[in-house]
Parts: structure tokens; sequence; C-alpha cells
């Protein structure tokens, strides 16, 4: 079987219409996906996107086109997925754009994502199971070393995954029997009036979700009051984490995070610039206690993080407590092995971003991965959910009980319906020709 050609569509959600995913730094997001599809010879197609919100698609799709030489003609019997994700990032022309991020990175994220979304749609198997299934030694030959062994070697990598083999089949049946934990962000977006941010937080909490997530940033008093409500009404003990989508320098994130300490926020999550690995670890010292009881305030971020070097100085820093990984962000499946195995490495827990156009359904895959194979345990451990677009899926995720169910169907769940895709084709599809 070979890969005939690749098919890239611009597919934009008009999201900003109801504020759906409004932050402090993203007041008017159309939640959009650069969706990419691997056709083959055969009865199998490979599906993956790359995330943006809205006018970014533009660029993101001509960058998925300038891979095309990279990926037509592979022939899948031969096809070795970590060298295909080294090639499509090593092309020193491309690369000269930006090494190893910006949009050249996204693109080749989607497409290595579709890689393996076809892998394992051949394989008849979850894509968390197809990783689980796979050796020490194949894992770690799909991570790009480069720049990452002053911090964990392969062989290191190799005993790490060797070492959690034991258990792995009982772990799988575990998390396929009770779920992921999950936290959500439906309740927090900043355009929401506080009722509705009660209203929907209380419902959550019913749900059985493991932490509610506000966003925060743009207004000191509106978060202040913001946050109070949802502590009275959430009580003093459940988790309530915050979010500031990048909004602050080092100084007045320390400051506004202080201010809101007594009322107990789990996590600061993106308190400034995804770039600023000392910022970050001076808002973590800065933090350290500041809330209630002189209690340290944990620091995440990730979704916004380049690649996998920036991860790992933030790991050998110490810059955070929670790390944030996104299906869609850096190189691809890939990449984010890497990150999975220096966070278990650093003992870090591992919280990925979700949301967005799809992110829910790529990025439990790797979360399921992680507990049976990577990281063993589910200590500190939630995926991000927010309650919308999952319909436009044709395997959604599916929540119980505030939990992330397992995926059955096989694949990377990246596939989207054609209906969907053709009404929501930007800029000719009829949702984007209403007057």
């Amino acid at each position: 079987m070979k890969i005939i050609d690749l098919r890239v569509r611009d597919i934009r959600f008009p999201t900003s219409r109801h504020l759906d995913g409004s932050d402090a730094m993203n007041p008017d997001p159309d939640y959009s996906a650069a969706y990419v599809e691997l056709v083959t010879d055969g009865d199998t197609a490979g599906h993956g996107f790359t995330f943006t919100i809205g006018r970014g698609n533009d660029v993101c799709a001509a960058a998925i086109e300038a891979l095309r030489p990279y990926v037509v003609g592979q022939d899948l019997d031969t096809l070795d997925l970590g060298e295909f994700g080294r090639r499509l990032t090593h092309d020193s022309q491309l690369r000269w754009l930006g090494p190893e991020k910006g949009v050249m990175h996204l693109a080749a994220g989607a497409v290595v994502n579709a890689a393996w979304d076809l892998a394992a749609r051949r394989a008849g198997l979850p894509l968390w199971r197809y990783l689980t299934d796979l050796t020490p030694d194949t894992v770690v030959d799909c991570v790009d070393w480069r720049y990452l062994t002053d911090a964990l070697t392969p062989d290191a990598a190799r005993d790490l995954l060797t070492d959690r083999a034991t258990g792995k089949t009982a772990r799988a049946e575990q998390i396929t029997a009770t779920g992921f934990p999950a936290y959500t962000t439906s309740a927090g977006w900043l355009g929401y009036d506080d009722a509705k941010v009660t209203r929907r937080a209380l419902r959550a909490v019913a749900d059985g979700f493991s932490m509610v997530k506000l966003k925060v940033g743009a207004d000191l008093n509106d978060d202040l009051r913001r946050f109070t409500a949802a502590r009275e009404a959430l009580g003093p003990d459940f988790p309530i984490g915050i979010d500031a989508n990048q909004r602050w320098g080092v100084d007045e994130a320390i400051g506004w995070v202080s201010a809101l300490g007594h009322l107990d926020p789990y996590w600061i999550e993106e308190p400034t610039s995804p770039d600023e690995i000392l910022g970050h670890a001076a808002i973590r010292t800065g933090l350290s206690r500041s809330g209630p009881g002189g209690t340290p305030i944990r620091v995440a971020t990730g979704e916004h993080v380049h690649n996998r070097i920036m991860f790992k100085q933030l790991l050998q820093a110490d810059a955070i407590d929670v790390v944030q990984i996104d299906s869609a962000r850096v190189g691809g499946v890939n990449e984010n092995l890497a990150i999975l195995l220096l966070a278990a490495a650093y003992g870090k827990p591992v919280c990925p971003h979700a949301g967005g156009v799809g992110l829910c359904e790529l990025v439990q895959h790797l979360s399921f991965f992680d507990y049976t194979s990577v990281a063993a345990t589910l200590d500190g451990r939630m995926i991000e959910y927010v309650d919308h677009l999952h319909e436009h899926f044709a395997d959604p995720v599916r929540i119980v009980n505030g939990r992330y169910a397992a995926p059955e169907a096989p694949g990377f769940s990246a596939r989207m319906h054609e209906e969907s895709l053709a009404r929501y084709t930007f800029p000719d599809g009829p949702e984007w020709k209403i007057d």
C-alpha cells in the first residue's frame, strides 16, 4: 500500500459568535483545523490536523502543502514512522523558516499525526493500544534525540520503558474499565457572565469532573469576583485551576496570582510567554508561599511550547510543576513521545491541553499510553475537556462520570465527518456564506 495523495482542507467553526474559547489573549477565536488526509491506493486513509483559531489556517495549509514531496509515494509496508518524522522536520530549507518551531512545525505535526492514524487503522487498533504494543526499542527509535541527551539518553529512556513494561497489560485493562480522569474549562471562558460560570461549574461537579478551570488575566477585580463566586459555589476543597493564556510579565504574574492566592488556585496555567524558561522558574519561586497558609501554587504550561527542547529546559530549570502537552502543537506523536519520556524522567505529571477542534479526541490516546507504558501512574494526572465540536468527528470522545472512556475504534480519532468538512470549509462552505 502506498500514499498516492495528500489532501488539505481549511476547516473553520464560528465559535466567536458565542464567545466559546474566549480568554485574556484571544477574545474572539474561531476554532479551526488545517485538516490533512493521506490518501492511499488501498481502502484505508490517514487523517490529521493542526489547530488554529481562524486566519492562521491559510498559512498552515500552505505549509502542509510544502511537505507533499516527503509524503506522496511512501510505501506503507516499509514506512519507518521515526525516520518519517525526522525527514519532515530536518529539510534544511524549510527548517530555516523556524528550526522545529512555528508554522512549519505545526504542519509537520499534522502530517505525522495523519501517518500514525493510518498505521493504527491498518493495525485495527486505537492508537493508544497500538503504541502500548510497541516494544521499548521501537518507541525509542521514534524519538528524535538531537538536543535531548544532556537530559535523557536513549538508553535511559529504554530502561524506563522496560521497567514500566511490568504490569502494562493490567494497566491497559484497568484504564479501559475505569477511564482517565478529566477536568473541564467549559465553565470558565472569559466572555461568560458570573451566573453562567457558576451554573456550569456546578454542572461540572455533578458530572464528576476532577477540576474546573477559569480564565483570568484581563482585569484583576473581575477575576476576584468570578473566582470568589466559583469558590463559594463549589466549596473550599474542590480544585479550581486558573489560566492566564500568557497575559503577564514575570512580576505581574507573581503579583496577580498572589492576589488570588487566598482562593486556593490548584494551578496557574501559562502565566507568561511560553518561551520564558527563566521567567516560569521565577514565577514558581515567587508563588512558593502564595497559597492558603503559605502553601505553593503550582505552575503549569505547555500548550504553546514549540518543541521537546523547550520542554527539556523547563524541566531542567525546575520551572513548572505540571507538563501540558498538546497533540497538535509540536511535531506530532513522535515529539510527544519524547516529551512524555522527559516528564517521566523528571517526575512531573502530564495534564494535556485539549479542547479546540479535535484536541480532546487526539490527546486522550497519548495520556492513555502514558499511563500504560511511561508514567504508569494516575497521580496528579487529568486531561482537559471542553464540551463542543465533538459531534463533527467519526470517533468522538466519550466522557463517563467525569472521565475519558477508552477509545475503541481503530486510529487516532482524527477523522471528521464528510458533511462537517463540506459545511465548514472556508470560505466556500455553507456555514461561511450566511448573510
